[in-house]
């Protein structure tokens, strides 16, 4: 058996109160109840078990540190222990030792030591347990059910309420890790990650969108088709719009804290065909109007 500090992963002048929080986080993680069917993690137990009932003893863990006893509790040869006057059968040493295993397993794990009957503390709550969920800008502006696939081979299929924004938390009560002294479940506790969308963009509880419009369509106007996130309108451009005009849905944005919801605005982006002969050459021959000077802002 290793060294029964390195078991507990202390340092050999550990104070009795670093041993037990050591045993305790331990034996948390590798008690078969929390692990079942895992042999490593069972016999894992076991050591970090017999480490901390020797060094729970204080006089079992000065001899083990004078090499008296082994790690096990066994008498070294060449060493015979004597006990001290007045020490009976069952009795311990000094002052201020740790309480003895079975109380140990009956804080964590709210058990009976060897068919005594304990004094039960109050049942502990389970862990928390965190995990990650990634939804597209609509479904999470719009609300959607996603399927989990939680440690253990658990699934579970979890509403995303409309509004959601990027890295804010669900938290699920009782979907977490089982306690381990019979008290309740622990929380699922699920991130939200919000992909980029490749049109759509969020700004507060407004959704933009570039929408790129023909020279055509920005001189003389008309309806064109635009995306929203609930899929296709007809919008009305105006006529003589300018690259960079905004034009603003109502209520098609994301819900609003008060209720209601914001707006999708549209900036409109005037797209020319490249390498167009006809296009040039109208170009060539337009005339700017009199007083008309697309910098005149730069000079005022």
């Amino acid at each position: 058996m290793m060294n029964p500090y390195a078991i507990l992963g202390v340092s050999e002048r550990a104070s009795a109160d670093e041993i037990r929080k050591a045993y305790r986080k331990l034996a948390k993680e590798l008690h078969p109840d929390a692990r079942p069917g895992d042999k490593a993690a069972e016999e894992r137990f076991k050591q970090v078990t017999q480490a901390f009932k020797l060094l729970s003893d204080p006089e079992q863990r000065a001899r083990f540190d004078r090499g008296e006893v082994d790690a096990q509790g066994q008498e070294r040869p060449h060493f015979h222990y004597r006990s001290r006057p007045g020490a009976g059968p069952g009795q311990r040493g000094p002052q201020g030792r740790f309480e003895d295993l079975g109380d140990i397993f009956s804080d964590l794990f709210a058990a009976q030591s060897a068919g005594a009957q304990r004094r039960r503390p109050a049942a502990e709550k389970g862990a928390d347990l965190r995990t990650q969920v990634t939804v597209s800008l609509p479904d999470a502006v719009l609300g959607t059910r996603k399927r989990l696939n939680l440690p253990g081979g658990r699934a579970l299929d979890v509403t995303i309420p409309a509004g959601m924004t990027d890295g804010q938390v669900l938290r699920l009560k009782g979907q977490g890790h089982a306690s381990l002294s019979g008290g309740p479940a622990g929380a699922l506790l699920v991130e939200v990650k919000i992909a980029p969308h490749p049109w759509f963009r969020r700004e507060g509880d407004d959704i933009r969108l570039d929408l790129p419009v023909s020279l055509k369509e920005a001189v003389l106007g008309g309806q064109v088709r635009a995306p929203t996130l609930e899929g296709d309108v007809e919008v009305r451009i105006p006529a003589g719009a300018s690259s960079g005009a905004v034009l603003r849905l109502k209520g098609r944005g994301a819900p609003k804290a008060g209720g209601g919801r914001g707006d999708q605005l549209i900036r409109l982006l005037v797209d020319l065909p490249s390498g167009n002969p006809e296009l040039e050459e109208f170009a060539e021959s337009w005339r700017l109007p009199t007083g008309y000077d697309p910098r005149r802002r730069f000079r005022e």
